[in-house]
């Protein structure tokens, strides 16, 4: 269903997408599409992307606190050591998305994050020399337009699956791009379309 912009009370129109529920318009407003070159917060980001597949991403994003406390704060350091019983321990955990397969994805992407870290390019350089180090930014009118993947999706999958990354298929991949700015596919009357790509994305304070 092909949907336009939409003009909220504070006068500014935003996407249709995070309707009028505040927290998902601050999550608009504030983060989807701003440009993200931490290489930590870009596998945060992935991660939680991959946990989305065949859920909503708000589910995600409400539960996005959860998944900081209970995956370490996503420092792949510790992640790639979990063992089988922190994988149970997961499993057992409420305040996330109880899917063993992920978990272990989750695991396995951890270590292929240390190998690019370790061995080079470094996860954000790998993943923005797609991008010749610069978003794209798209114009479209109406979410009808905005495509669900792209080959430079496909391509940006098939590099990080033969890296060992798991739930990273075409459709997550570009889902992930659109969030962390590497595509500006805010709808052009929107009013963060003109914008997403100068503001600078504020470091999260992470624990120790």
């Amino acid at each position: 269903m092909s949907r336009a912009p939409r003009l909220h009370p504070d006068g500014k129109t935003r996407c249709p997408w995070p309707g009028e529920d505040p927290f998902y318009v601050a999550y608009h407003d504030t983060e989807w599409g701003v440009p993200e070159y931490d290489d930590r917060a870009l596998y945060e980001k992935l991660i939680l992307d991959g946990f989305q597949a065949g859920l909503s991403w708000i589910t995600i994003l409400r539960k996005r606190d959860n998944f900081r406390k209970a995956f370490d704060d996503f420092q792949p350091e510790k992640i790639a050591r979990y063992s089988d019983k922190k994988v149970h321990a997961l499993m057992n955990d409420v305040g996330i998305v109880r899917n063993r397969a992920k978990i272990e994805g989750t695991i396995l992407s951890a270590k292929s994050y240390l190998d690019i870290m370790e061995k080079g390019p470094g996860f954000s350089k790998l993943l923005w020399d797609f991008m010749d180090g610069r978003p794209k930014v798209n114009h479209f009118k109406t979410t009808a337009s905005v495509p669900a993947s792209t080959p430079l999706s496909v391509q940006i999958s098939k590099e990080l699956s033969s890296r060992g990354f798991k739930f990273v298929g075409p459709t997550i991949v570009y889902a992930f791009m659109q969030a962390t700015g590497m595509v500006n596919d805010h709808l052009v009357d929107c009013h963060c379309h003109a914008t997403c790509g100068k503001t600078q994305r504020k470091p999260r304070l992470r624990a120790k």
